[in-house]
């Protein structure tokens, strides 16, 4: 019997063992699949906080490069400050030279010296005072430079700069011709997709048309590059003994008048002038003409008197009226 209950307790207490051995183990796992369950909710959120915060942070500079082109290609206005504004410059001196012949000279130098050339040269000494008039194509930017050089050669008796400013016409002039050439292109794509002969007939004429409009566009703005990439200037050399050629601006309402009155005055000269010319003759002619009228008119006059009086004699009298009856009472 007490071999028995020693077996017993001691089979009882391997299981008590075994059972809480095995209860150690499993709690062991469980909080080891927690702590794993734990740290990788924490990792995701960590990452998903992440993502968040990052989220914001890259809205703003994707957005930024596109306000940023936006700002950047907005239509703007062109620069038109003064040195790139499109100007043609005109100027004439009057300089009085001892030798006008080396003075043009000099000229032709310098206007090739300042990358330029001399376009007219007119010289005149048939009246014993020798003048020249020269006109002279120089870049705008040597405009001052030439035109100061030009007074040191002698005396300078006057000087004249007038300048116009051609901007708003250069652009309105690109602006028209990129808007030409676009039509001309569409013209010729719209050419070759032509399947008739009526409408190839009419749109060659179309394209014809728009490439001339073009083409004078296009000759406008290159005469508008030239004279404002070169200036004008006009230099009088005069020798000591040469008068001073003045140069009257003709412009606005007195400009007009004196030019219109100038022009009366030259009417009346004209007019004076033949007359003066036909009186001699007037005299020489007229004169004996009105004589010889007078006498034909008084000859004719007698002879119609001459014919009429014996007609006049030679009629019957007229016939006495005829008493009227004396009324009754």
């Amino acid at each position: 019997m007490r071999a028995n209950r020693t077996r017993t307790t001691v089979l009882l207490s391997s299981a008590l063992l075994a059972g809480l051995i095995l209860t150690g183990c499993g709690a062991n796992d469980g909080s080891g699949s927690q702590a794993t369950s734990a740290g990788g909710g924490m990792a995701d959120s960590a990452a998903g906080g992440n993502a968040k915060e990052a989220a914001p942070e890259a809205a703003p500079n994707a957005a930024a490069p596109a306000g940023g082109t936006a700002k950047d290609t907005a239509a703007q206005a062109p620069d038109l400050s003064v040195d790139q504004r499109s100007i043609i410059y005109r100027g004439s001196v009057s300089v009085r030279v001892k030798d006008v012949n080396a003075a043009a000279g000099q000229t032709s130098g310098i206007a090739t010296t300042a990358g330029g050339f001399v376009s007219s040269d007119n010289r005149n000494s048939s009246s014993g005072a020798g003048t020249a008039t020269m006109e002279l194509r120089v870049p705008a930017e040597k405009f001052s430079t030439v035109v100061d050089q030009l007074a040191k050669l002698g005396t300078e008796e006057q000087r004249q700069i007038n300048t116009e400013d051609v901007t708003e016409q250069t652009v309105d002039l690109d602006a028209r011709i990129t808007v030409q050439q676009a039509r001309v292109d569409s013209g010729r794509k719209l050419l070759a997709q032509a399947k008739t002969l009526n409408d190839l007939v009419m749109l060659e004429r179309e394209v014809a048309t728009r490439e001339s409009d073009l083409a004078s566009l296009q000759a406008k703005k290159r005469r508008l590059a030239d004279l404002t990439a070169l200036s004008t200037i006009s230099v009088t050399f005069l020798d000591p003994q040469a008068d001073v050629v003045q140069e009257e601006d003709a412009g606005g309402f007195l400009g007009g008048l004196k030019a219109g009155w100038k022009a009366l005055l030259a009417s009346l000269t004209a007019v004076l002038t033949v007359v003066g010319a036909l009186l001699p003759w007037l005299l020489i002619l007229g004169l004996p003409g009105w004589a010889i009228f007078m006498a034909f008119r008084r000859y004719s006059r007698g002879r119609r008197a001459a014919a009429t009086a014996p007609a006049l004699a030679a009629a019957p009298p007229a016939p006495a009226p005829e008493a009227e009856p004396a009324a009754k009472s």
